[in-house]
């Protein structure tokens, strides 16, 4: 059985992109490293307000050697967002850690260009690029996350199934950016939890 630790570890990952869980390199610091997602189209058609509300985690694309060894304990993952400022996104992420609902808080700031955010944390090499790829609002979503070299795709449903056309889409995106089916998993599509109490929220915002 995992520790809590480990299952901790493994919500932030489904949180936020792969490579919280990477140490810094030893003998010397890497060059920085060219951002992927800069070859990604953010979508013309976003409209900010329209994205907030609840979304079901339907799929993610990553090659996390941790997130592929611990894909059997996958839960069934939500997220609601809203636009207070008009400009950010706060992102509440909510599942099941030893059977209790976990609430992650983040803030995604407006990067220069349209469609593209940045979350920032503690330390050189914490941020986090991220990109809303495509989305029509009323369906789907698809949000590429960059960290350090590491990059993942995700797709979002206002339920938790989606069509066969919006997961063809899905898979095309991630194999533009070099993922496979391989490197993708599926999740729960029930199970999910509406709320946590203070004293199962890590708030990402405040650290």
């Amino acid at each position: 059985m995992l520790s809590r630790a480990a299952l901790l570890l493994l919500a932030l990952l489904l949180a936020a992109p792969p490579g919280l869980g990477q140490g810094p390199g030893r003998r010397r610091r890497p060059p920085p490293p060219q951002s992927l997602l800069e070859k990604v189209a953010a979508s013309a058609e976003l409209r900010l307000p329209e994205l907030a509300g609840r979304w079901f985690l339907v799929g993610m694309a990553s090659r996390c050697s941790f997130l592929a060894e611990h894909s059997h304990r996958l839960e069934a993952t939500a997220v609601t967002v809203t636009t207070g400022d008009g400009q950010s996104l706060d992102i509440s992420t909510f599942r099941k850690l030893d059977g209790m609902c976990w609430e992650i808080r983040q803030r995604y700031l407006p990067a220069q260009a349209h469609g593209r955010f940045i979350l920032k944390g503690r330390g050189h090499g914490s941020k986090v690029d991220m990109v809303v790829g495509e989305t029509d609002h009323s369906s789907y979503a698809i949000l590429y996350y960059q960290k350090g070299r590491s990059i993942s795709v995700k797709l979002y449903g206002r339920s938790s199934q989606v069509s066969d056309a919006v997961i063809d889409k899905f898979e095309q995106r991630l194999r533009a950016v070099g993922l496979s089916e391989d490197v993708t998993y599926y999740f729960p599509v029930y199970g999910f939890c509406d709320s946590t109490d203070e004293f199962h929220i890590l708030d990402e915002m405040k650290l």
